[in-house]
């Protein structure tokens, strides 16, 4: 099935507007870039703070709608960057890696959030946070990686 899905995608209007479109396939990658940076960026200083400790709570009263802003901008435009070579793209080693590390870092953030937000927001973190902010920010990196490497594989 999941062949299927990425030749329908490809077919899709998407796909052809995507590979025709110098503008929309170049204005998709440079919005998917914008997405990483604020996504990874504002994780990974969230996740320091928690690794350091303290200042997480304020730290992620901006940093938190940052990457919510990132993870917004990736999602369609990385959508109409596979829709370009979804069969090849969706096949390939570091794409499905990166897939994988952006479902790790999408559910460790669910995770901490459902354990430590909510009514303990501003409570000191446990150590079980600091573990978690490690998962995550490891997570988003080799997500990074992985995405680069998609054109080399």
């Amino acid at each position: 099935m999941y062949p299927e899905i990425l030749a329908a995608l490809e077919a899709s209007w998407l796909g052809n507007a995507a590979r025709h479109s110098p503008w929309l396939f170049t204005g998709a990658n440079l919005l998917h870039v914008l997405g990483s940076a604020l996504l990874v960026g504002a994780i990974a200083v969230f996740d320091l703070r928690v690794l350091a400790g303290r200042g997480a709570w304020e730290t992620g009263r901006t940093a938190i709608p940052l990457a919510a802003a990132g993870l917004a901008l990736q999602i369609p435009t990385g959508l109409v960057l596979l829709a370009v070579e979804a069969r090849a793209l969706g096949q390939n080693p570091a794409f499905l890696a990166k897939a994988g590390l952006v479902a790790l870092g999408v559910a460790n953030v669910a995770l901490f959030h459902a354990r430590f937000g909510g009514p303990r927001r501003g409570l000191p973190l446990p150590g079980a946070a600091r573990l978690q902010a490690g998962v995550s920010l490891g997570a988003w990196v080799l997500a990074l990686l992985a995405g680069r490497l998609i054109a080399y594989l």
